[in-house]
């Protein structure tokens, strides 16, 4: 169990005690190490348990270097600059259990949560194994106790806990991230919250 003076040490506010606390419960994240993993993980992954929508407000370069094959020349990016209803609506179309470009599918679920749970197929699998109905209720997933409950379903389904077990963090970052984006700091988010955790 966390409370709220380890969190306050971590700064993370403590509106999230129940909500890890439940998480942690609900899938067995049960050891120092595996709760200071998946905290670490989180911490980076929402800037500190703050952001829960993803921020898809970007320049027409930074879309070029994101998705090169989507926004093949600035002329093109620069329709979608600063959109971020419209890129969504076009970087996740027909991907993920979304439908096309018009649906709107994108926007409605792109990532939220700690782990940025994205695309229909995640909000409706995350939703049934959660009993809630997160197709119809996207916003859930942004408020603390869904945000870590969806992260929870996210770690148990991809037996976060046995790379926690032996510290394989590069690992682990892989299976959240895809790649090793920022793997330096959530080690140091790691470490920090295993040192609270276990002083």
């Amino acid at each position: 169990m966390v409370n709220n003076e380890q969190l306050k040490q971590l700064h993370i506010g403590e509106q999230w005690v129940d909500a890890l606390n439940e998480t942690f419960e609900r899938f067995n994240i049960a050891t120092p190490a595996q709760q200071a993993s998946f905290i670490g993980q989180a911490a980076h992954e929402s800037g500190n348990f703050k952001m829960l929508v993803e921020n898809l407000n970007y320049r027409a370069e930074t879309l070029m270097k994101v998705w090169p094959k989507r926004f093949p020349t600035l002329e093109f990016a620069k329709q979608y600059e600063r959109d971020p209803k419209k890129i969504a609506n076009s970087v996740y179309a027909n991907r993920m259990g979304n439908r096309d470009e018009a649906s709107g599918d994108g926007f409605r679920f792109r990532g939220r949560g700690l782990f940025q749970t994205t695309g229909h197929s995640g909000y409706y699998h995350a939703g049934q194994a959660l009993g809630e109905d997160f197709v119809m209720n996207p916003d859930l997933v942004a408020t603390p106790k869904y945000a870590a409950l969806t992260a929870g379903f996210f770690w148990n389904t991809h037996k976060l806990n046995n790379f926690a077990d032996v510290e394989d963090f590069k690992g682990m970052t892989k299976k959240i991230n895809g790649g090793f984006i920022g793997l330096e700091d959530r080690i140091k988010h790691i470490r920090h919250a295993l040192s609270v955790l276990t002083s």
